[in-house]
């Protein structure tokens, strides 16, 4: 079903395999999910082949919206008291940091900078000045990079960066599948006088093709939970504070 259609329904699922209980339905899609087969969304999954495009495993953006829906609140709640009156804001691409975006169109007196058009819109009619990046836009991102991009963030100054990754390793330090959006986040990272990273625990130890900083290069780390000792103790070498 998942090659034929690219996209099952777990209420599908249910009237398809009428003898089957919701939890043995939930474990295959687990299964499917773990094999390489399939990404798991909120209602179901959708074949990894429909995203395979030139080369890139990420992941599209609107899958990738519907995963880990709660992990993404609680770090976006806890990211949000980060966010201070009057300053430069980056705001990066990805999911994580569109629902920190959601929670600060209240906010007032900020410049918000960003490569997200989705994070541009929902901001734009606030009481804040927004900035989008030039460049060409990813459609598995939703975002901006390139030279258009490079070339309008180097007469920007950044008092805070707030940046997403696909992936982290201790050994790798945070990465995605993108070289140019890779290029872009490290200089943000670069630029930036603080940088706090948002990434859930379900992307640790999952390496992407292109490393864009290292934990020696953020601030703050913001997640769902803990992370492990090991990734704790680097944390703590980098005085990186992990909330």
């Amino acid at each position: 079903m998942l090659d034929v259609a690219q996209e099952v329904f777990l209420k599908q699922l249910k009237t398809v395999f009428p003898d089957v209980s919701e939890m043995t339905i939930r474990r295959d899609l687990i299964l499917l999910e773990d094999m390489g087969y399939a990404v798991r969304t909120h209602g179901g999954a959708v074949s990894i082949n429909r995203f395979k495009k030139a080369g890139e495993d990420e992941i599209e953006y609107m899958v990738r919206q519907a995963e880990n829906v709660d992990r993404k609140a609680v770090i976006a709640q806890k990211a949000s008291h980060f966010i201070e009156k009057g300053r430069s804001v980056y705001l990066d691409a990805g999911s994580t940091v569109m629902c920190l975006a959601k929670l600060l169109t209240e906010m007032k007196g900020c410049t918000f900078i960003t490569s997200a058009v989705n994070t541009a819109l929902k901001l734009a009619s606030t009481d804040n000045s927004v900035i989008l990046l030039g460049g060409t836009v990813n459609p598995n991102t939703v975002a901006c990079s390139g030279p258009e991009a490079m070339q309008m963030l180097e007469t920007m100054n950044i008092d805070m960066a707030v940046m997403g990754a696909s992936g982290f390793s201790v050994e790798k330090g945070f990465s995605v599948s993108s070289m140019y959006d890779a290029k872009l986040k490290t200089r943000i990272v670069e630029k930036a006088r603080k940088t706090i990273i948002l990434v859930d625990s379900s992307k640790i130890d999952r390496d992407k093709a292109y490393t864009f900083c290292e934990l020696k290069d953020v601030d703050i780390w913001v997640c769902d939970m803990m992370p492990d000792d090991k990734v704790l103790e680097k944390c703590r070498n980098y005085n990186v504070l992990v909330i």
